[in-house]
Parts: structure tokens; sequence; C-alpha cells
């Protein structure tokens, strides 16, 4: 509408803060009362991979500086809890009879002072039954030695055990002129927030547990941590105070916080936590680690009409969101924005004596997306046809109405060439394919590589919607409620500007409430991607259902009949029409209610279903083919999320996800020795990209609104990580196939693209 805010680039209103004063995080909050006199809390955590527990000895530890209390399992009573999505698989929250990997928590060291902890858990003396260490996913898929004993098999989840379909025979590339097969390596990596984990813990007076935390998701942490402790609902309240990233692996409750109310209770004193770096690197939940075999058929000319893809999914040392994220978030989007004919995919979960997998940004999406991209990359070289004109011609069609693929997803809108079209031109992909023939051509020691990805996702797939709140307060104010989580994502300036569009009230009159259970009790958290489009959604909901509210009253203190009141958004007043010297404000009608309990719209917004953005990028590197090392030059990225809000947030959003996606293709990658020890654990050994390593990126704007909301908007949170990672790999290698390179796995370090072109010479010279 005519002097609308949304759409517009509004400047992020929780920045001052930041840039000034600073966040307020876990570890900061040491003015909070029921804090006071706490005891820090240091884990002791497993050295070994895999092991029986034969005994744990304290006694030295006791003895410590600073040492109040020691705790294992058996001194809170913990009791095996089984996995949700394998209740064969079972542990206690701190390990008592076995440990499964290195970092697991094995008992708790608390101390007056923080610096204290390490110096005594170093003397906690753990006697250990090692057993045999299975970090290799395919090795622990068939191993005798098992995990989980009670499960039987590594094994911990399959697709077919669902009714989903088993595709190890290729009788469906029978009628295919080419068929080409491969082995990719989604690789292990590291969330790596800047704040780690910290969480606080304390009972009050009334015996209610408070628990602060450093989560994605306030409401699901309640719900967990109230059954860890066995409370009833009024017995339990959850804080979050800023966050400093999460990117999905702060979605769920770890054993260190749910076992933070036991350890508080028998201490009789509250309990604050905060982990290192390298327990970050070993204990916080990993991403990806999948290997996918990949079969693609088709016609000579070009046209891919089967695909085929078997996934091991490496879950870890235990059977939560790892051993789901294959089977229901990789497998319904194998296809991509390809119009496949014949598809069909497995996936088995497998358990390892590696850290746990979790929900790591895009969370199954980009694995899909990297696999059918890379699958049509080597299709394309097997016909000798353009990588971008193979995909263009498989592109499923443009479709603003609902299309269902042939794994069996509907997508809500999508114009898939027109990204690929956008993003080509903006690259000038002619002229720099005539720079590639130059450069090799000439012989150039750096040879140029040119990667292209197209791209669709499923956002807010596994929610229904959202709650939201409004109050008005007596000085004309408006504090929104939500149930959404920022940590980064800007819902402050995002949820003002919707409440903001629509009640007149401006926006630095509008502040933006979340992360608390008993302020907001109902709410699903940000994760996946939904936030704007359902919790985003519910503000501007409620927003409106608030003006319409406001108009009720207003119309009586006027005196005049509902329908010839007008709400006049400029002066954020109300008055009958014709006669606007006469308004009611904002503040005029919150103290009219206020012995009414206040003027307060509440909404439970139900979506209309999972949305689905999509894109597409072309990445360009220049590779040195005497020392295997990669540069970034360009990366151009059209990224379709619907109606945009805030085109600056938008970007941000794609700014954040490219650098991450483009720091998995080339440098970074969880690696453990053969014994399970982690040889990354702290960012001098994990490569860890920063902006030396990346180019200015350059973003096309594209909008496609979806009908399923009423912004038309979908996520963009995880897209830009979609789509770069498989055009940065594909780029890598594209430098090198005139060399006859056809595949090198992530990340493409320098030492795996210098050893792969010695490979490739000493072929040649063979």
């Amino acid at each position: 509408m005519a002097g609308s805010i949304l759409g517009n680039r509004v400047l992020r209103k929780e920045d001052p803060k930041f840039l000034t004063t600073g966040g307020v995080y876990v570890d900061d909050l040491n003015s909070e009362p029921l804090l006071v006199g706490a005891l820090h809390a240091t884990f002791i955590r497993s050295t070994v991979a895999h092991a029986n527990i034969v005994s744990i000895d304290v006694s030295d530890a006791l003895e410590s500086p600073g040492v109040v209390a020691i705790y294992t399992a058996a001194d809170l009573g913990l009791e095996p809890v089984a996995a949700t999505f394998n209740p064969m698989a079972k542990r206690t929250l701190l390990a008592s009879n076995k440990v499964r990997y290195v970092g697991e928590p094995v008992a708790v060291v608390l101390t007056k002072l923080a610096n204290q902890g390490e110096d005594a858990a170093e003397k906690v003396i753990v006697d250990y039954d090692t057993l045999e260490v299975l970090i290799d996913i395919e090795q622990a898929m068939t191993s005798t030695t098992h995990i989980y004993e009670e499960c039987g098999s590594n094994v911990v989840f399959d697709s077919t055990a669902i009714g989903m379909p088993d595709n190890t025979g290729d009788a469906m590339f029978a009628d295919c002129e080419v068929v080409v097969k491969g082995r990719y390596v989604n690789q292990r990596v590291a969330p790596c927030p800047l704040e780690v984990r910290a969480s606080a813990a304390a009972w009050d007076n009334d015996g209610r547990l408070i628990q602060w935390m450093s989560t994605q998701h306030a409401q699901g942490a309640r719900d967990t941590i109230q059954a860890a402790n066995g409370l009833d609902a009024e017995k339990i309240r959850v804080i979050t105070p800023d966050v400093g990233g999460g990117f999905g692996a702060k979605i769920a409750a770890y054993p260190e916080e749910l076992v933070l109310g036991a350890v508080a209770k028998k201490a009789g004193l509250p309990i604050r936590w905060l982990e290192t770096r390298s327990e970050s690197m070993t204990a916080l939940g990993h991403g990806r680690a999948q290997i996918q075999y990949v079969t693609i058929g088709g016609t000579k000319a070009g046209k891919v009409t089967a695909y085929q893809m078997h996934v091991l999914q490496d879950s870890g040392a235990w059977v939560d969101l790892g051993a789901i994220l294959a089977p229901f978030m990789t497998r319904p989007m194998a296809s991509g924005v390809y119009d496949i004919p014949t598809i069909e995919i497995r996936t088995t979960s497998i358990a390892t004596n590696t850290t746990p997998v979790v929900a790591y940004r895009g969370a199954g999406r980009p694995e899909a997306t990297a696999a059918i991209e890379r699958a049509m990359d080597m299709f394309a070289a097997e016909i000798g046809k353009d990588a971008a004109e193979v995909r263009r011609m498989n592109l499923i069609p443009k479709f603003l109405e609902p299309h269902a693929t042939a794994i069996g997803q509907t997508y809500d809108v999508g114009d898939y060439e027109e990204s690929l079209n956008r993003v080509l031109a903006a690259a000038d992909y002619t002229k720099l394919r005539a720079e590639q023939a130059a450069r090799r051509a000439s012989g150039s020691v750096k040879q140029l590589g040119i990667g292209v990805s197209v791209y669709v996702e499923i956002t807010a797939g596994n929610s229904t919607g959202e709650a939201a709140k409004i109050e008005v307060t007596q000085d004309g104010r408006a504090i929104v409620y939500t149930g959404t989580s920022p940590h980064g994502q800007g819902h402050v300036t995002s949820w003002a500007m919707i409440a903001s569009d629509t009640t007149g009230i401006p926006m630095d009159k509008i502040d933006v409430v979340w992360g608390d259970t008993d302020l907001v009790p109902k709410g699903g958290g940000t994760m996946g991607s939904r936030s704007l489009q359902q919790g985003g959604v519910a503000v501007h909901v409620a927003a409106g259902e608030l003006v319409e509210q406001a108009r009720k009253h207003a119309a009586r203190l006027l005196e005049a009949n509902e329908e010839d009141v007008v709400f006049d958004k400029a002066a954020a007043a109300f008055h009958v029409a014709g006669t606007p010297a006469v308004a009611k404000s904002w503040a005029d009608l919150s103290i009219a209610l206020a012995k009414d309990g206040g003027l307060i719209q509440e909404t439970d917004y139900v979506s209309q279903g999972a949305t689905f953005p999509f894109g597409a990028h072309v990445s360009v590197v220049e590779v040195d083919t005497e020392t295997g090392q990669v540069k970034m030059l360009r990366h151009v990225a059209c990224d379709d999320a619907g109606k945009v809000l805030n085109p600056l947030l938008l970007e941000g959003q794609i700014h954040g996800g490219i650098a991450q996606g483009a720091a998995q293709a080339l440098l970074e990658e969880v690696r453990y020795d053969s014994d399970g020890n982690p040889i990354t654990s702290n960012f001098a050994d994990y490569a860890f990209i920063s902006a030396a390593e990346l180019p200015s990126f350059e973003v096309i704007h594209m909008e496609t609104p979806t009908p399923r909301n009423p912004l038309g908007a979908k996520g963009i949170g995880e897209s830009g990580t979609i789509g770069s990672t498989p055009a940065v790999q594909s780029a890598v290698i594209d430098a090198l196939a005139h060399l006859g390179v056809r595949h090198i796995d992530m990340p493409t370090t320098a030492e795996r693209v210098w050893s792969e072109i010695q490979k490739q010479k000493a072929q040649a010279n063979s």
C-alpha cells in the first residue's frame, strides 16, 4: 500500500545496543538476585570414544581448591532416557555405564570460582574398559560392535522401515542412453556460534525451577527440562536473554542443560555453567555428515529421466535429530528444481562414536541440493554440454499453482528459469566462459572456475503456526510478545515494522518481548526459516485484530456507530468520519480500558503450509594449479524469498548464508583420528572462514510471493547456504575440468585439489 513501511531498507533497531553497551548474554547475568552465590559447574568429559565405565574416582578432585561437590549420574539418581526416534537406544544424561564419544559428560564438578573447575576435573580418574571405536559410517553400518546394544545394529533408522521404497536396483535406468554414478561426501561440520552454550539454574522459594539458557526455542527447552526434572508445568520457567548465534545447534536442550536443575537442587545453591570453545567444538551438535551414493540417467541430448540416491546419514552417538534429517528433510527435496519423472531415494541413519549430529543451517536441504547439483554437473560433463544449459532444459517450468514432484513433495510457487537467467546475466556468464577458455588456451597456472547452482528449499515445513500478542500501554507505546526468538535475524526491527505498519504507532515506540516462558508461554522458536512467515504473520494478524478491537472501543468513547469510526493510521488515532479534530489516540484507549485489563490482542496464527524459496547462484574461483590454492573471486546470488519485508535484513541473511556455505565447500571439516579423538577441537585446527577469504557478494533481487500467508513471505535464513555450497564446489572442479577432473569431495582444500591434479597428471602420463 502507499506509504507502507514494509519493503523498505529500515536500519536495525537492535544495533545501537549491540554496538554500544553490548548484548546481555547468559554469562552476563551478574545482577540476577536468584543467582547470588551461585556455584560454577565444570563437566568431566569422556576422553575415550567408546568404552564401558569401570569406576569413577573423585577423591583427589574433592581436595582441590574451591571444590564444593562432584556429582555422577548415580549421585543425582539419573535414570536412562530413551531416544526420541529409536526408543531402544537409551542413555543417562551423565554417562553411567558406557561412554560413546569423546566429550560426552560423565560427571560435574561444582566450584566456588569459575576458574577452579578445570583443574579439579583433571584430577577425576575414570577407569575405562575400551571398546572398538566406530568413526566411519560405512564400517559402523555393518559392524558387530553395537553402540547401543539394545538396538541390535548401528543402523538406527532406515526409510524402508516406514514404508519408503528400497531403491537398490538399477531397473529404473534401463532406458537411459547415459548413466552416471557418483559417491559424494557431505562432510561433518561444526556450527561454531560465537557465543558458546551457557546456562544457569536456580530454585526459588516456591520450589520453582528458573533456568536461563542460550537457546533458539525457550518453550521447547522448557518442556524438555520439565520432563527431565519430573516437574509440573507451573513449576518451570525458562528465560532466554540475548543469544550469540545458534545455526540450528541450539534448538534442543543438551544433557548439560537438562541436568543443571537436579545439580542445583542437590547442591542447595544456584548453578552457572559456561562451556569452553573446545567443549563447544566437541559437545555441541555437529551438522551435515552424509555419504551420498547417486545415480543419474537420461538422454545424450541432455534430458534427465531418472535419479536415484542412497543417503548414509551419520547420526553420531545419539539417536535424535541427526537420525531423521535424511529421511524427513533430504529425501523430500531430493529432486530439487528439476522435472525428473522417475526418482527414488533411500536413507539409512547410522550411529557412530562421534559427537551427535543435529539440525545445522538448512538441516537436510543443503545436502539434497548438493547431491542433485553435483549429479547435474557430472551428467553435463558426461554428455559434453554446458552445465548451465543442461540445468535449464531440465527445470520445472514456471508455476503459480502447487506443483507435485515425482518424489511426492508439493511446492507452492516457482519460476526457476527466471532466477537462473537473472544470475547468469548479472555474472556475465558468456564473458566468464570466454575468459576461462583464454586461460586454458594460454596454459595459465591460475585457472578460472565457474560454478552454477539452482535450488529450491522448504521452510517452516515442520510447524503449523505461531502465537503473538500486542499490548498497548497507557503512554501509547506497544509491546509485541512473540513465540519466535532472535539470535541475529533482526526480529525486533521486523516485528516493529509489521506492527507499526498496521497500527501507525512509530517503530521507536514498539518493544518486542521474547524468550521468557512466563511472558510468552506458547511459541515455536526460531528454526527452519519459519520466523517471518509464521511469527511475523502472527504479529501482522494480531495488529489487524487490535485495530478492529480498538475501533469498537473508540466508537463507544466517541458515542458513535462503529461503522462511522475511521482509523487514521498517520495520526495513530480514531475519529468519526468528517470530524478528525475529535479523536482518540492509542494512549486514550489504553487508559480508558485500564480497569478492564488494558488494550491487548492475542492471536494464534495457523499457517497454510510450508513455503519453498528458490534461487540460483554463480560462483567464480581461481585455482592455482601448482599449489592447489583456491581463491573466490566473485559470488552472485539470486534468492527468491517471496515478498521482502526489509531488503537490508534479507541481504544480511543472504551474505551470512553464502559465507557459511562457501566455508563448507572450501575449508570446514570436523575430523577424528582412528581412536575417535577429535583433531579439530579449536579454531587453530578447524578452518573457520573469515572476510579475508571472501569477496563482496553480489545480490540480485527477485520476488515471487507465496499465497500461503498474508504477507506473501517465505524464509531466507538458510537459502544462501543452500545455494552457495554446490556453486563453490562446482566452480573449483570446473577450473580443473580440462585436466580430466570430474569430482573433488568437500572441503576442496589446497591439499585435496593439488592431490587430484597430480592424480590426473599421473594418469595422463601412464
